[in-house]
């Protein structure tokens, strides 16, 4: 029987525990995963237990305090606090998710936060969104027209055009349903992911973009659309309750749709 192991210098080692809650009743305990790429070291997982009484109700809350207030080489990414920017995008116990709208009480025991899975992780809690955003910008993220713009007026459409874009412009590009995708795990070279397709077909929907054919040539191979199969785990992921399994889903609609 084949058996697979991680590189000896990926296995994630216990780490150093920070006991700040002495006499709090009301406590909790966080195991964060920590990387120094400069030091040579395996990752480890660091123990911070803290006394929720001096910390906000968010998870996030909770990781600024350890690094006020207790270890401040804790390493992340946050900016909005408003499940706005998608910076603070990682993964909690066990699911991807955003820290600043994720409620410390949803949690039982011990909270585990790690980095999003499968992508480089350049520190502690921050991965390497470098390729994720490359593949961004090849969807041409913008609105393409022939027609030139009225000179006097905006570009308008019906209240049910635009209805078309209700649950594909509130994608923040977090990253949470793309790296909860097995597919994209393996196959994130080629394979544009969840989050970059619903992009795709954002403006796809858009009745005022007037490239709908050409971006769908752009998508007509078979990985960069079809390694999708469905499985829904970036539906389950979305923090902003989302569905990029549909948004794909559509845009294998209009493949079909040019060979009938």
């Amino acid at each position: 029987m084949a058996e697979f192991t991680l590189p000896k210098n990926s296995k994630v080692k216990p780490g150093k525990t920070f006991e700040n809650a002495e006499g709090a009743t009301n406590k909790k305990t966080f195991r964060v995963y920590r990387w120094e790429p400069d030091s040579g070291e395996n990752p480890r997982l660091d123990s911070y237990e803290i006394n929720l009484d001096n910390c906000g109700p968010m998870v996030l809350d909770a990781i600024i305090y350890i690094k006020n207030e207790i270890d401040s080489t804790l390493t992340f990414r946050r900016s909005c606090r408003e499940g706005i920017c998608g910076s603070c995008a990682m993964n909690i116990g066990g699911t991807n998710t955003l820290a600043c709208t994720t409620a410390i009480s949803e949690y039982k025991g011990d909270v585990a936060i790690y980095p999003l899975p499968h992508m480089p992780v350049i520190k502690d809690l921050v991965p390497d969104l470098t390729h994720f955003y490359a593949q961004y910008a090849s969807i041409k993220p913008w609105m393409q027209t022939q027609t030139a713009p009225p000179p006097d007026a905006e570009t308008l459409q019906s209240k049910e055009e635009r209805a078309e874009l209700d649950g594909l412009y509130e994608c923040i590009l977090c990253a949470c349903c793309s790296t909860s995708c097995p597919s994209y795990w393996w196959n994130s070279d080629r394979y544009l992911g969840p989050a970059i397709l619903l992009q795709a077909y954002r403006w796809i929907a858009d009745s005022r973009d007037e490239f709908t054919g050409e971006r769908l040539d752009d998508l007509e191979d078979p990985f960069r659309l079809y390694r999708c199969h469905t499985i829904m785990n970036c539906t389950n992921a979305c923090p902003k309750g989302l569905n990029p399994a549909k948004a794909i889903a559509e845009i294998k609609k209009l493949m079909l749709s040019r060979t009938l």
